[in-house]
């Protein structure tokens, strides 16, 4: 009967840490998955920033580098409504002009066919910043990534043992316990 008791306290226990842990780390969670997420297509989305490309000809002649200034410059930046953002030209290459522009923008110009492709870099709000996070920004960061990987942990071995009888972790439970581990196990075997 105290076993029984036991038992029964014990899995009283682990769904109140289990519910007070999940709730509290939920953002955490979240953050952490769907940063996840993104961060694994990397190759086909930037997590950090929209990427707008307009390709278009210009009609200024800017194969003279020595006639080429700051006036110029912001006469091709006009129509791209992105004057305020200049802030330093090159060429590169003989036959080619690179503006750049705050933000990470650019505007790249050939000076002999005078087709210009324009690079407009917009920050993503809240995905950049979760992103962030998942990188680890700094020293106090680290600690509250560590307690909310501890709590994981916590989380984790609370939900094996919250369940009994044939649900639970002798059971059902038990077995897609082991093939959750077995899983990642054989990524790391096979690949």
């Amino acid at each position: 009967m105290k076993l029984k008791n036991k038992g029964t306290a014990l899995r009283k226990w682990s769904r109140i840490i289990h519910r007070d842990l999940s709730f509290f780390f939920a953002g955490m969670i979240l953050i952490y998955a769907i940063s996840g997420i993104v961060m694994n297509h990397r190759d086909h989305i930037n997590p950090h920033y929209t990427v707008t490309r307009k390709e278009y000809k210009i009609t200024e002649d800017l194969s003279d580098k020595n006639k080429v200034d700051e006036k110029t410059i912001l006469a091709l930046l006009e129509p791209l409504n992105e004057t305020e953002n200049y802030t330093k030209f090159y060429y590169p290459k003989p036959n080619q002009l690179k503006v750049f522009l705050k933000g990470g923008s650019s505007l790249l110009v050939n000076t002999e066919t005078k087709e210009a492709v324009y690079e407009s870099l917009k920050r993503r709000p809240l995905l950049s910043h979760m992103v962030q996070l998942h990188f680890n920004p700094g020293r106090w960061w680290t600690w509250f990534a560590d307690a909310f990987a501890v709590c994981l942990i916590i989380i984790t071995v609370t939900g094996t043992m919250m369940i009994k009888g044939s649900n639970g972790l002798w059971g059902k439970g038990g077995i897609e316990l082991l093939i959750g581990i077995l899983i990642p196990i054989l990524f790391l075997v096979w690949f």
